[in-house]
């Protein structure tokens, strides 16, 4: 079996339900359940076996060294991370603890693990830590895309704990020889994204004919990845990447926000259109946020070229795909839009001047 941290969150449910559609490996969920973790994600496990959930920490390391030695798991996909830049903002504490701390915990527990085994299972196991293209820092606008070799640049808290995370987990492969494997992803989007972020946001304030709030000129440049693709990626480097490497998984679909924003709402014209006008009505464009990254982009030519995976979605084919499962689960946000969330929001976009934006 093997142990997966945070997969109650977004990209995490979708990797145990991918995991769990294509293998019958058992999967040791841990997760501590906290505002953007939902076991609604999962609830088509319910009587699954293989699916064993654990509300718990990553920071309490004597629960972790428990939980492995009870389980005895292959590997620990390690994804339990605060994740959202607007937030590290306004609480960077939460990320310095579960991103920093809790990922060193989650080190100290494997190690003493790995540790413990012999033979063919020492030999096998594998500790795959999931971390973001933002480390790396900021791009101009014809610069060339992040490589693995790029030299990191964090410029938020939560960069700045993502990469300390990762230096942790270098460390612990150079220092003490612990098998381990780092993926850095691109902007994920897809099923059971929670609504703070840009394309949920925009599909569930659309719907609820209210402003589609856009940072600055939304000339923000992200590269986008369909969620299946980055768990296929994750798969692929569990199972052939080699301990102490990194790899970059992006979808090579760079778009500014405004173009993301301005595609959500043609598809949704044609979907589910409104009573007269388009959608585009509703964009505002907000006060951009504290130090803004201005373009990331992932070079993901090793990751093919080493392990040959490439994705297989394009984003007019993930972004059709993401929209229309929004339109036919609209009883799941309403579901995660508690009075907490709802408050946020407020905190985060309404609260700025605005202007309307056609």
């Amino acid at each position: 079996m093997i142990l997966v941290t945070g997969g109650a969150g977004f990209i995490g449910s979708n990797f145990v339900l991918d995991w769990l559609a294509t293998s019958d490996e058992t999967v040791v969920n841990l997760d501590l359940l906290t505002y953007a973790g939902n076991l609604a994600n999962l609830c088509s496990l319910q009587e699954d076996p293989h699916h064993i959930f654990v509300r718990g920490d990553v920071c309490d390391q004597t629960f972790v060294s428990e939980l492995l030695e009870r389980y005895k798991p292959r590997a620990i996909v390690h994804m339990a991370a605060e994740s959202h830049v607007d937030r590290s903002i306004h609480g960077p504490g939460a990320f310095i603890r579960t991103n920093i701390n809790g990922t060193f915990s989650m080190l100290e527990a494997a190690r003493a693990y790995w540790s413990s085994l012999s033979g063919n299972r020492r030999e096998e196991f594998r500790f795959l830590h999931m971390s973001t293209d933002e480390v790396y820092g900021t791009l101009g606008k014809d610069d060339p895309a992040f490589t693995e070799d790029t030299p990191y640049q964090p410029n938020s808290p939560y960069a700045a704990s993502k990469a300390a995370s990762d230096h942790l987990v270098r460390s612990y492969h150079h220092t003490y020889g612990l098998p381990t494997l780092t993926t850095n992803c691109s902007n994920n989007y897809g099923p059971y994204h929670f609504p703070e972020k840009l394309i949920p946001l925009v599909i569930v304030n659309a719907l609820a004919g209210k402003s589609l709030p856009v940072y600055g000129d939304g000339q923000q440049v992200r590269d986008w990845l369909f969620v299946s693709d980055h768990c296929a990626a994750i798969r692929t480097v569990l199972a052939n990447g080699r301990p102490g490497e990194t790899y970059n998984v992006g979808g090579w679909n760079e778009r500014t926000n405004l173009e993301v924003v301005q595609t959500l709402c043609d598809i949704l014209d044609r979907l589910k259109p409104r009573a007269r006008g388009s959608y585009r009505e509703q964009i505002t464009f907000v006060t951009d946020r504290p130090g803004h990254d201005r373009r990331y982009a992932i070079d993901a030519r090793k990751i093919e070229r080493e392990l040959g995976w490439k994705p297989d979605e394009t984003f007019d084919s993930g972004i059709e795909r993401t929209v229309r499962w929004y339109l036919e689960n609209e009883h799941w946000v309403k579901q995660v839009q508690s009075g907490a969330y709802l408050t946020w929001l407020d905190k985060n976009y309404t609260q700025r001047a605005t202007e309307n934006c056609t």
